[in-house]
């Protein structure tokens, strides 16, 4: 055997072998995923199967660009609150039914992925998905996959559902043989999307794994709740304004218990009384509407020489709170007399403290013990200095649970802007989603610290390690021989068995390769198998359309399925157990209708 033939056949046991483990590995989840993404990178280089620049291309590649910047279009959407808004409408419609939200919610991703790209589509209904589910008491498990799935079934109705299905008809077009209509899939997209959709609100619910939501347990109103002192300047929007209901409309869930004018002491709604300027407001509530009425409602912090901000291009600043442990220093002292109210770098909104109840004194006289809360806000390098120290425990979870509802309309507005520029082709997926999470930052929709936090790192590097694997089989011409030898299986069959081997082999491959990499790579292997068994190509062309995009059964192939394995807290197994019967619905009914609709 030469040299070269010997090389080339040792590349291909190589990428053979590291295939195996990497299926297995993903599977057995016997080491995080992360992991073994960077373990198929280091094989690929070490084998000399890939050079180094080649193994680690996959960091640049637009799939993780893309991911990654969704990610961040995602957490801004949530810090804005347009999520929420989102989520409170499909509850109206659902009527507090369960299983009418679900269905509402997976029909609305199917018709919207028929038009778009259903990537910012499944971006913007998980952070809903996950709300909406501790409205009903639901497991987000139990449902986002389904959503991937849903947004992938109805991207194969319409030419421009997905870009696999636009670059086959270019290619189709290109060859000879014609570009596909934009509604020409839909007489077999549909009825697969209409039965896969049904399969998956029955199965789903048995099937999918019950994980608690994390975001319900964030979510306890009572354990969330401060007690903080608005001060009403001179100039104030809120003067002369109802005490009782001046926060009623927008912040439902706030509550006035005092206004404290001088010496004396009212009790809204008990005291029916206008506020006026010098008044000092006891409110009750969460640290969203908090910081929300102080940057905008027209208060201020008692004693504050400044008010908070969080724009983008300022100092970089974080809402904190500062738990009193058994050794601090500032156990007995007032609020007052502590050196906090006198360090312009931090600012105390609120305190909460069980059986702390609005009768005691003005809050700046409490006196501190074991266990209080502190909500704070200061610059971020500040927190060096605080944990430096044992006064405090720090914890910064309730910075990122704070809603910046004013900035809603900016974030909306950037993702309609996003999903338009990419749904008209006007600029690619990739450059449309950076330059999403680019403004987000920039309005101030969402800060740096959040951004880097919102990142899923486990996740991009999953795609980066596979798209090497997928390099190295390219390269190595493992695919081409795998394709090959899998379709010699078929050899002397009827035309109608080729064309389900040849949907199944797309589908095989797709779950490895990307979906595009898997429609250009097996494009012109169909259009030879069609000529070699003297048939029209064209229902091989549609076979690549529907064979390409089933990719149901891992969550790697296709970005919607990765974008939910994190919120979803899912194993790579349990893409299995609803993905492998999709995977045969669309081989079942591809088979038997492509002929038909498309004839030999």
């Amino acid at each position: 055997m030469p040299a070269k033939e010997h090389r080339h056949t040792m590349a291909v046991w190589m990428v053979s072998a590291i295939l195996i483990v990497t299926l297995y590995l993903l599977i057995t989840e016997k080491v995080p995923v992360d992991l073994t993404a960077i373990g198929i990178m280091v094989m690929l280089m070490i084998s000399r199967v890939l050079a180094p620049i080649e193994a680690v291309a996959g960091f640049a590649h637009p799939a993780v660009i893309t991911v990654g910047s969704m990610f961040l279009v995602s957490k801004g959407m949530v810090r804005t609150g347009a999520v929420g808004y989102i989520g409170q409408k499909v509850i109206a419609i659902a009527r507090g039914n369960a299983k009418l939200a679900v269905l509402v919610v997976l029909l609305t991703v199917a018709v919207a992925s028929a038009f778009i790209n259903n990537t910012p589509v499944v971006v913007l209904f998980i952070p809903v998905v996950m709300r909406m589910c501790c409205q009903f008491g639901l497991s987000p498990s139990k449902i986002l996959i389904p959503l991937s799935y849903t947004s992938i079934l109805a991207g194969t109705c319409t030419l421009i559902g997905t870009s696999t299905n636009i670059i086959i008809s270019d290619l189709s077009a290109n060859n000879g043989y014609g570009a596909i209509g934009m509604f020409e899939l839909s007489m077999l997209g549909l009825p697969i999307a209409a039965i896969g959709i049904a399969f998956l609100l029955v199965a789903a619910p048995r099937f999918m794994p019950e994980l608690l939501n994390p975001i319900c347990e964030r979510e306890n109103g009572e354990h969330r709740r401060y007690l903080a002192e608005f001060a009403i300047p001179r100039g104030s929007a809120l003067i002369d304004q109802d005490a009782a209901t001046v926060f009623a409309k927008q912040y439902p869930n706030l509550e006035v218990l005092e206004l404290i004018r001088y010496s004396h002491i009212f009790h809204p709604p008990r005291d029916t009384v206008a506020i006026a300027a010098d008044d000092l407001l006891l409110v009750k509530g969460s640290a969203s509407d908090l910081v929300e009425i102080l940057n905008h409602d027209g208060v201020e912090l008692p004693q504050s020489e400044k008010g908070l901000s969080f724009g983008f291009g300022q100092k970089e600043s974080i809402v904190v709170e500062l738990i009193i442990p058994p050794q601090s220093s500032f156990l007995g002292q007032r609020l007052m007399e502590s050196h906090l109210k006198r360090d312009l770098d931090l600012h105390i909104i609120a305190i909460k403290r069980s059986g702390l109840h609005y009768t005691e004194k003005q809050i700046h006289d409490v006196k501190l013990r074991v266990g209080d809360i502190l909500l704070v806000w200061c610059h971020a390098d500040k927190l060096e200095t605080l944990r430096g120290g044992a006064n405090f425990i720090i914890a910064e979870d309730v910075h990122h649970d704070i809603v910046h509802k004013r900035r809603a309309w900016k974030a909306l507005l950037i993702f309609v802007a996003l999903v338009t520029v990419a749904s008209l082709g006007l600029a690619d997926i990739m450059i449309c989603a950076l330059t999403a999470a680019f403004l987000m930052i920039l309005t101030g929709c969402l800060q740096l610290r959040d951004a880097y936090r919102s990142i899923q790192a486990d996740v991009l590097l999953l795609i980066a390690g596979t798209i090497a694997l997928g390099t190295a089989m390219e390269k190595t011409g493992t695919s081409q021989l795998y394709a090959d030898a899998y379709l010699g299986i078929f050899s002397g069959f009827s035309p109608i068995v080729v064309l389900g081997g040849f949907i199944l082999l797309a589908s095989l491959s797709t779950h490895i390769l990307s979906n595009n990499a898997t429609a250009v790579l097996l494009f012109p292997i169909a259009i030879s198998t069609a000529m070699g068994i003297g048939v029209d190509p064209r229902p091989f062309v549609m076979a690549v359309c529907f064979g390409a995009s089933a990719c149901f059964a891992t969550p790697i192939g296709y970005q919607t399925n990765l974008l939910v394995y994190g919120p979803g807290g899912y194993r790579f197994s349990d893409y299995l157990k609803l993905g492998i019967p999709l995977n045969l619905l669309v081989l079942l009914l591809g088979s038997a209708f492509i002929p038909t609709i498309w004839p030999f």
